[in-house]
């Protein structure tokens, strides 16, 4: 038997390979599809099925791409009212065989209206795990807000009804396999539960206290952010995304090249904070490579060709992160990364930084800094700066205006990661003053204006 987790990092993306025998099914995989394939040959498997939870809001969904290089069917919920343009429709209580294994399909609507989970009974025909999706993560449950405020408690009321009504009867010794860990934006405090079951959910989710639906609807039913990039997973996953067949080869250009592409591109800089501050590309937006899928689709449109800039030449995990979020316009990258660029004579750009400790001793010298804090509203109701001006990274662009120009504005956030990301995209709209805080929260010792 086989049963594999697969992690894509930085989405917070869970995938699972199960097999018996000859025969292999995916649960919910990610677009770079080859790594079930080969893991499932390596055991002498097929893969015969790819099962769909829900239509997916976050990732391009690798369904397709699985499809074309497997000849596996694609199963996505039937009772949903969407039309897709790919795979077959599975019911509520239709069972598959994977070799000796079954896998029954539960409709769990909540987080979305065709929500499925798949319990899978072992050999002996015993429940032995259910994937639930979306639905049920450690330490947390789905958000219901995809379909607006004026639908929250209706669909709230339907996560409440497949939790308590369909998951949790299964019984407390069933493995929960969910499609997602801690960082996803598909829910709001996902543990760090490497592996749980429907008891440790029972007792130690804090959303699975609310035992009563009307509490559990005004506690849990929530509108949360929703990054414009979801709006392009929606129609991929629904009509099916192009099938790459592996990461693609992205040309490296040359720095008059690349400044030639660059005028009607998006420059993306990959590097730590440090060496952007120092010296980038002009125009160019700051997000460091691990943190793509949480900060690109909101930044990045689908339009403009994207170009890339790291560290190295090595630009394969950028481009990887890009793809899995349909950015399939990544068009380039600097050759030899910053050095081929100033040995050319080309003009580049740079950020003032100051480490935190700096920044308090001003404040202590009865200086008034103004500081942008772009932190998420939970951090600064947790530790606020009683001085700083808060905009959230992700509603930056939107509340520009809020934010005189011509003044120094020390931007501030929990390590200066974040700080450099809003100072890129805020020297991009002519901000010329702009001093980036190095060390942000953790290191804050200011006598004068202590953290609240």
């Amino acid at each position: 038997m086989l049963l594999e987790r697969f992690e894509a990092k930085g989405l917070a993306h869970f995938s699972y390979l199960i097999g018996d025998g000859n025969e292999a099914a995916v649960i919910d995989p990610r677009r770079d599809a080859h790594v079930y394939i080969e893991r499932a040959h390596r055991s002498g498997m097929g893969i015969r099925y790819v099962l769909e939870t829900h239509r997916n809001e976050d990732y391009v969904i690798g369904s397709s791409e699985l499809a074309d290089s497997s000849g596996a069917t694609v199963l996505h919920s039937g009772d949903d009212d969407l039309v897709y343009g790919y795979g077959e429709a599975i019911h509520d209580g239709e069972v598959l065989s994977v070799g000796r294994l079954r896998v029954e399909a539960l409709h769990t609507p909540g987080h979305t209206l065709g929500h499925m989970s798949y319990l899978l009974h072992d050999p002996d025909g015993e429940p032995w795990i259910l994937f639930t999706g979306d639905t049920l993560f450690a330490g947390d449950v789905g958000r219901t807000d995809f379909y607006g405020e004026d639908r929250l408690e209706e669909v709230t009321g339907l996560l409440y009804e497949s939790l308590f009504h369909k998951i949790l009867p299964l019984g407390d010794e069933l493995m929960v396999c969910p499609a997602h860990g801690p960082g996803s934006v598909c829910g709001t405090a996902i543990a760090e539960r490497v592996w749980t079951t429907i008891g440790l959910e029972r007792k130690h989710n804090p959303k699975l206290q609310y035992t009563d639906r009307d509490a559990f609807v005004a506690n849990v039913g929530a509108m949360l952010e929703y990054p414009p990039y979801f709006g392009m997973m929606e129609t991929l996953n629904l009509k099916g995304a192009p099938v790459m067949g592996s990461v693609p080869a992205v040309p490296p250009l040359a720095p008059y090249e690349f400044a030639a592409e660059a005028t009607g591109a998006q420059v993306v800089d990959t590097r730590a904070e440090l060496g952007f501050g120092a010296a980038h590309v002009p125009g160019a937006l700051s997000i460091w490579e691990s943190s793509l899928p949480k900060f690109a689709g909101w930044f990045l449109t689908y339009d403009r060709p994207i170009l890339v800039v790291g560290e190295t030449n090595d630009v394969c995990g950028a481009v990887r992160h890009l793809m899995r979020m349909g950015y399939d316009n990544v068009a380039g990258f600097l050759a030899g990364g910053m050095l081929p660029w100033h040995t050319a004579g080309l003009a580049s750009e740079s950020i003032d930084m100051i480490t935190v400790q700096d920044l308090c001793q001003r404040l202590d010298q009865d200086e008034e800094p103004w500081i942008l804090d772009v932190r998420s509203t939970a951090e600064v109701e947790r530790n606020r700066v009683p001085t700083a001006h808060h905009v959230h990274l992700t509603q930056l662009p939107e509340r520009m205006d809020d934010i005189l120009n011509g003044q120094r504005i020390y931007v501030f956030c929990g390590s200066g990661r974040r700080a450099t990301v809003a100072a890129s995209l805020m020297q991009r709209e002519g901000y010329d003053k702009l001093t980036v805080v190095l060390g942000g929260l953790a290191a804050w010792s200011s006598v004068s204006c202590p953290l609240e």
